[in-house]
């Protein structure tokens, strides 16, 4: 049974930084994409971070000097690496991981998230 599964979240001043994990087990197809993704109270979930299988990111010009992600080899450990933190960072964050497999078919799972907190 696949599993994704987020840590390092928690509670931080301004002008900090966290390091949130996102692991995925139990899977034997390739992964093709992990996301990251936050929603605060209130507000549209977002995508803040993506690798692919092939070790493209991407990260949105609004956040891509404070915010990085990176992977081991077969992606089924992502990292995302949140510096000079604001108080509008306050949110759930949580990943997701697609996988495909040669005939085209595409799936995913998605983990409960972990609260992240910046206090002002």
């Amino acid at each position: 049974q696949v599993q994704v599964a987020e840590s390092g979240g928690g509670l931080v001043q301004a002008g900090g930084s966290l390091r949130l994990s996102c692991v995925v087990s139990g899977a034997t197809d390739p992964i093709t994409v992990i996301a990251w993704y936050r929603q605060a109270p209130g507000k549209q979930r977002e995508v803040v971070a993506t690798i692919s299988g092939g070790g493209s990111t991407y990260v949105p010009d609004s956040l891509k000097d404070r915010f990085t992600i990176s992977a081991n080899n077969d992606k089924h450990t992502t990292y995302l690496q949140m510096d000079s933190l604001k108080p509008e960072d306050t949110a759930v964050y949580s990943c997701r991981a697609e996988f495909a497999n040669g005939l085209g078919a595409r799936w995913d799972y998605r983990g409960q998230g972990t609260q992240v907190t910046v206090s002002s």
